[in-house]
């Protein structure tokens, strides 16, 4: 009987070959069961196991060159294990080493199992369909019918009916041999090679592309211009090249919040959107933009993203002399993301006759909260709008760390040489203000007042070369999956031979090559296929087997 197995067979050397180590090994042998353990299926579908697991701290831990400010802020939260995140790279995961050995393994093990297969099925388009097996009617799906017809008539007929159908025919002495759906096949090529594409547009993203990050004040007299001094924080790609930076610049004229009243998720905002004002070159025509989140600006190659607010107390501090040493909006990083209850630090080092730090918390709406009893506890906002805002601070002196040369951050206050000023009555020193109001500071250190509240808005700008190469993979991915799936590889037989008593026995059979496939459409396939064939129709003498038994 004619071999009836797919044509596109799976190597040996997938799976027992790939996995058995020779019992001498030389160098040539070594490397050879190196490249088969490396480029079998099974190894493959492991390192995509790997790569979505090793993802997984890139979602969980906060990034470096995503967010600097809460990685610093974990780092604060966690003085014990930053130092191990760090050597495990888990700040910056995906471009850690442990992560990149991972994706190129991938890459290659997935060029090394396509690469043969395009060579496999390459000869399977060329090859005609397998002969007519000896007795079709063995197979699951078979009919026969008889007819007077001459049988090169009948034969003549069932290829056209079958080149008709879009079946690939090969006509043999007394049978006709058809094949379809060799698409499924690739299908499942182009999937695992839009795989690949996927990877080398991220991959090309990562090197020549870079991400960078900033915190703007909302306002005339506040802007940003595309250049490297002007980020809060920036990563850039193994291969970038600074001249490719678009000499963009921008600044947000107004940011308008829509808060929910109602409901389950009262005190949420439900949309934000900050107006920008800006330019493509220096010089160049202004214009306008609403950011919103998801909604970014593009600008040449790069994207402008909105991606966080907040408030921005506006605080003045005066030393004991009088001389304003500090004035203006300090950032306060929400530590609530619904309530924007935030936190911050006002440093004032060149104060005298002490430097002046001060720390504590932004309140939008301020409130008192009650437990059960009806007693007061901590302090609280309890709307992210400014109902009621109000600023709560201790007060530190001392050395603060700003004048060793060595950088710090502007969220984090250096207690390492400064003393926390306390009340007469051992109590630490606390000061309450409300926008307009002032405290004056112990022991001849100055005053403090909360001028008033300003916004600021946390911008990312991201230029992402590979990412069109990404795109592009991933619709061929789905296109790929989706003949995959629905496309059904089949073979259909049609053999016509004399019998004794002159009549022509026309004989049909299917083969459905895939799993899963409902055996009715086939029945129905071949009944459509034998009663064109029928003309005009003759008596059945036999169905599917199905039906025989």
């Amino acid at each position: 009987m004619t071999d009836l197995q797919p044509d596109l067979r799976q190597r040996p050397s997938d799976d027992r070959q790939a996995t058995a180590l020779p019992a001498e090994l030389t160098a040539r042998e070594l490397a050879r069961w190196s490249w088969r353990q490396v480029t079998s299926m099974r190894t493959a579908l492991v390192l995509l196991l790997l790569l979505a697991l090793a993802s997984i701290p890139g979602s969980v831990i906060p990034q470096d060159n995503i967010d600097s400010l809460a990685v610093s802020q974990w780092r604060d939260n966690h003085p014990r294990l930053a130092p191990i995140w760090d050597r495990l790279d888990l700040f910056d995961v995906y471009g850690s080493v442990w992560f990149s050995a991972i994706y190129i393994l991938l890459m290659i093990s997935l060029v090394g199992c396509i690469i043969p297969r395009l060579f496999v099925y390459s000869r399977a388009l060329r090859a005609r369909p397998p002969k007519a097996p000896r007795h079709l009617s063995r197979l699951p799906q078979s009919t026969s019918y008889t007819t007077e017809e001459d049988p090169d008539i009948v034969l003549a007929r069932a290829a056209e009916a079958l080149r008709t159908r879009r079946f690939r025919t090969d006509r043999g002495t007394d049978a006709v041999a058809a094949e379809r759906g060799h698409l499924r096949e690739a299908g499942n090529l182009l999937f695992h090679l839009a795989v690949i594409v996927v990877l080398v547009g991220v991959a090309v993203g990562s090197l020549f592309g870079y991400k960078g990050g900033v915190i703007l004040l909302n306002g005339d007299g506040y802007g940003f211009s595309n250049n490297l001094t002007q980020y809060d924080d920036f990563a850039p790609g193994a291969l970038f090249d600074p001249d490719v930076m678009e000499p963009f610049s921008f600044s947000i004229t107004d940011f308008d919040v829509d808060w929910l009243t109602e409901g389950d998720r009262a005190g949420m905002a439900r949309e934000f959107v900050a107006s920008l004002d800006y330019v493509t070159e220096p010089g160049g025509e202004s214009k306008s933009y609403d950011l919103k989140v998801n909604h970014p600006l593009t600008i040449g190659g790069t994207d402008v993203f909105l991606i966080g607010h907040g408030y921005a107390p506006v605080i003045t501090i005066r030393d004991g002399e009088g001389e304003v040493t500090k004035s203006g909006p300090v950032v306060f990083l929400p530590t609530n993301a619904q309530t924007f209850e935030s936190f911050g630090v006002v440093k004032a080092p060149f104060a005298r006759p002490q430097q002046i730090g001060l720390e504590g918390a932004f309140y939008p709406t301020f409130a008192m909260g009650r437990d059960a009893g009806g007693n007061l506890t901590m302090p609280s906002s309890i709307f992210g709008a400014l109902g009621d805002p109000l600023i709560s601070m201790s007060l530190w002196t001392g050395d603060l760390g700003l004048q060793d040369g060595t950088a710090s951050s502007v969220y984090v206050l250096d207690k390492a040489g400064a003393t926390q000023v306390m009340k007469p009555n051992g109590q630490p020193f606390r000061m309450d203000l409300r926008p307009g109001e002032s405290a004056t500071l112990p022991d001849g250190l100055g005053s403090v007042t909360f001028e008033g509240v300003q916004r600021w808005n946390k911008i990312q700008i991201s230029r992402t070369p590979g990412k069109l190469v990404a795109l592009a993979g991933v619709v061929l991915a789905l296109l790929g999956l989706l003949a995959s799936l629905f496309i059904r590889p089949r073979r259909l037989w049609v053999r016509a031979r004399r019998q004794d008593d002159g009549t022509t026995l026309v004989e049909l059979a299917r083969l459905d090559r895939s799993s899963g496939g409902d055996p009715e459409d086939g029945e129905a396939e071949l009944a459509a296929i034998a009663a064109e064939l029928q003309d005009p129709p003759r008596t059945r003498t036999s169905s599917t087997r199905e039906d025989e038994s």
